[in-house]
């Protein structure tokens, strides 16, 4: 089962703070496989996980912006920020245009 935590609300992003429910609550009552997403963090994805409250934690707006997210994760490497007025609609302005880890300009 895949949820999905409100972490959104129109275009504004609930802040990071706000604890995820949906898998939580859930995972009292499914026993199978549960993936979280919806705002998470690094941190935020391996407590959820360490709790017992998700199996697996899925990102999407983060990928957007960072096409190697795994490995910036595992390196504990900066992430880029998206641009969410880029996110539907229009060109590949927003889709194709992040750096990667590799070619990220040094800070």
């Amino acid at each position: 089962m895949h949820t999905v935590e409100s972490r959104v609300r129109g275009n504004d992003d609930i802040p990071a703070a706000a604890s995820a429910i949906s898998a939580r609550d859930l995972r009292r009552v499914f026993k199978g496989t549960l993936i979280a997403a919806g705002g998470f963090t690094a941190d935020s994805a391996h407590r959820m996980i360490e709790a017992g409250d998700a199996d697996l934690v899925a990102f999407g707006r983060l990928f957007i912006s960072n096409p190697d997210l795994p490995e910036r994760l595992r390196v504990g490497a900066p992430l880029n920020h998206y641009d969410r007025s880029t996110f539907v609609g229009g060109d590949a302005r927003g889709y194709t245009d992040y750096s990667f880890l590799s070619t990220a300009p040094a800070l």
